[in-house]
């Protein structure tokens, strides 16, 4: 069976389609997505502008056609915080309906995190014990842990590199005074979340799964031999901590340039290393390793279930 997960995100629409059955792993055949940065078509009041809607249906037209073309039999689409935070949420939530031509599941933060831990975990295997898990999305930063397929321990927190990019960093390139703002809201943020946290065993493995970890991972971190020969990208905190003053020093027309960083990510990616950087330190993670797999496999993973057990 041929299924799509469209992942409408505060950054990116993005199109997965994947060959599922019951008990096995998904194959994917098709991976697109259209960059249109929602945070950035915000109004004072909160509500995404007419220019983002129009924008938003546009690309999630699109996507349904591509679906329709690729043969898929089930499109199951999603939003996450950019939508259902937007003043204007309802009457946008709509408007992507009507382009879907059927409902749109909004996801909340701890949906967020609960289907990323899932397809982490499955990632990793049982045998990898207590995971810890960091995503940094476009509007909001999730964090799970837990040795089973759903987490113990949830938080979804308003951290997103498109987010924090707007409120704290809107000059190209950002100067020392906004970096350390943010680091300090960041923190304040992070405390009680790392209060929490706290009474979780020692993860076995900490994961990070999304683009801006991905992006993250290839700046500044370095590869190790995985599991059956494969290879798998590992972070250091200290690495990353010392590529963001580089970072930061740099127009986002130049960080392009730099491995790792597309263009999609380049004006949002010294938000998206503060944040991580304050992440790891408040919840005294050395090192994350990268998961391949996020929200859009965990959606996927959750739904083949819900088949095999009717």
């Amino acid at each position: 069976m041929r299924l799509g997960v469209l992942d409408i995100g505060s950054n990116t629409v993005h199109l997965l389609v994947a060959d599922v059955h019951p008990g096995g792993r998904p194959q994917a055949t098709t991976s697109r997505r259209t960059v249109l940065r929602l945070m950035r078509h915000l109004t004072p009041s909160g509500a995404i502008s007419e220019t983002g809607v129009r924008a938003l249906e546009d690309a999630v037209a699109e996507a349904r056609q591509t679906a329709r073309a690729e043969g898929v039999a089930e499109l199951l689409a999603t939003a996450t915080s950019a939508v259902r935070e937007a003043a204007n949420g309802v009457e946008v939530i709509r408007r992507i309906e009507d382009a879907l031509g059927h409902p749109l599941q909004v996801l909340s933060g701890d949906d967020e995190a609960r289907f990323t831990f899932l397809a982490v975990r499955r990632w990793f295997g049982w045998s990898a014990g207590q995971i810890l898990l960091l995503d940094i999305g476009g509007g909001s930063l999730e964090v799970a842990a837990g040795s089973d397929e759903l987490p113990a321990a949830a938080a979804s927190v308003p951290l997103g590199a498109g987010r924090m990019t707007i409120e704290f960093l809107p000059e190209d390139p950002p100067g020392e005074g906004a970096v350390t703002l943010l680091r300090e809201h960041a923190a304040a943020a992070l405390h009680p979340v790392a209060e929490a946290f706290a009474a979780q065993p020692r993860p076995d493995h900490v994961a990070g799964s999304s683009k801006a970890i991905r992006s993250l991972a290839r700046l500044a971190g370095y590869p190790a031999p995985g599991w059956s020969g494969t290879e798998r990208m590992l972070l250091p905190r200290d690495a990353l901590g010392s590529w963001i003053p580089r970072l930061a020093r740099l127009p986002a027309s130049a960080r392009q340039e730099l491995p790792g960083i597309t263009p999609d990510r380049t004006f949002q990616i010294v938000a998206g290393a503060v944040v991580l950087h304050e992440a790891m330190r408040a919840l005294d993670v050395a090192e994350l390793e990268v998961s391949p797999w996020a929200l859009r496999e965990g959606v996927l993973l959750r739904y083949i279930e819900s088949m095999a057990w009717g």
